[in-house]
């Protein structure tokens, strides 16, 4: 590969990105027609287009996708041998971009990166929240923290743990309309649903007995776990929610657990990435750090 050609791949990843040329030009110090003329030789050498212009919009041909990802793999490997070449092993060191779940990512993950960036300080982590699962080739994401159920489609999926749940209330709800003490009764509930789940209007119970499967009923539903949370702190229903939700509350009186006899299913917690990303040391270090903190 000519030096021309891998700088004309870091201006494409980087254009491709920001989703501009000028946003791109602004951040490289670079004038727009440089950056438009580097990246016209670039589609010259490929023999094709990587972006489809118009006047307001930018976004990649179908060519330019497939570039785009595999010019992320290149460049990511580059990376790592330039390191491992200066230090003689491959250095846990550089930008890591990180998404989770807006309040698991609030509550699990950002009180053990303090910790992580203590032990590999060269690491720069870029934390992204949201309750949708975003695009791990698209937004250029290294690590998406999931729970539940998961579908690959090409990435691969590193299990981290499990996230028990239990069904919770207020003190308030159940002085006013009476505790459940089997899983039948939750029928005279209103029961809150997270609609983010699959079959998120059915609750599953273990017992003695074998399994029992409910279908809920309730006038409320979110795809928000600190929603949910907050519903529930203001009495208005009860949840089958993950424990580590509400902790802090059931530690301080405001929320208490029902049904403490049967068992609930547990969600699965698991690190999602690109196949690729599994031969950078600082994805995998995150990935086995998490695999040793994340709560249970």
């Amino acid at each position: 590969m000519s030096m021309d050609l891998f700088e004309g791949m870091k201006l494409f990843v980087r254009v491709a990105e920001r989703g501009s040329f000028s946003a791109a030009a602004r951040e490289l110090g670079l004038g727009q027609p440089a950056v438009s003329k580097q990246i016209r030789a670039l589609e010259h050498a490929l023999g094709g287009p990587l972006f489809a212009r118009t006047t307001r919009h930018l976004s990649l041909t179908d060519q330019g996708q497939r570039f785009y990802t595999q010019s992320q793999a290149v460049l990511a490997t580059l990376e790592a041998a330039m390191l491992s070449f200066a230090t003689g092993q491959e250095q846990i060191a550089g930008p890591l971009r990180l998404a989770a779940p807006v309040t698991y990512g609030r509550l699990c993950v950002v009180p053990l990166i303090g910790k992580f960036l203590a032990r590999y300080p060269d690491v720069a982590i870029d934390l992204r929240l949201s309750d949708h699962n975003e695009d791990l080739l698209k937004e250029n994401i290294d690590l998406a923290i999931r729970i539940g159920t998961v579908r690959t489609e090409g990435l691969v999926a590193v299990a981290l743990g499990t996230s028990t749940r239990r069904v919770y209330a207020a003190p308030a709800y159940l002085d006013r309309c009476g505790t459940p003490h089997e899983p039948e009764a939750l029928a005279s509930h209103n029961c809150i649903g997270f609609t983010l789940l699959e079959h998120y209007d059915r609750w599953r119970f273990r017992h003695a007995d074998g399994e029992i499967d409910i279908a809920i009923k309730g006038n409320l539903t979110s795809n928000s776990s600190e929603a949910i949370r907050e519903m529930v702190l203001a009495g208005l229903g009860v949840s089958l929610s993950p424990e580590w939700l509400f902790s802090r509350d059931v530690a301080q009186g405001k929320v208490l657990t029902v049904l403490d006899d049967y068992q609930t299913t547990a969600l699965p917690v698991s690190a999602v990435l690109s196949p690729e990303r599994r031969h950078s040391a600082r994805v995998m270090a995150f990935v086995d750090f998490l695999r040793k903190h994340v709560p249970r």
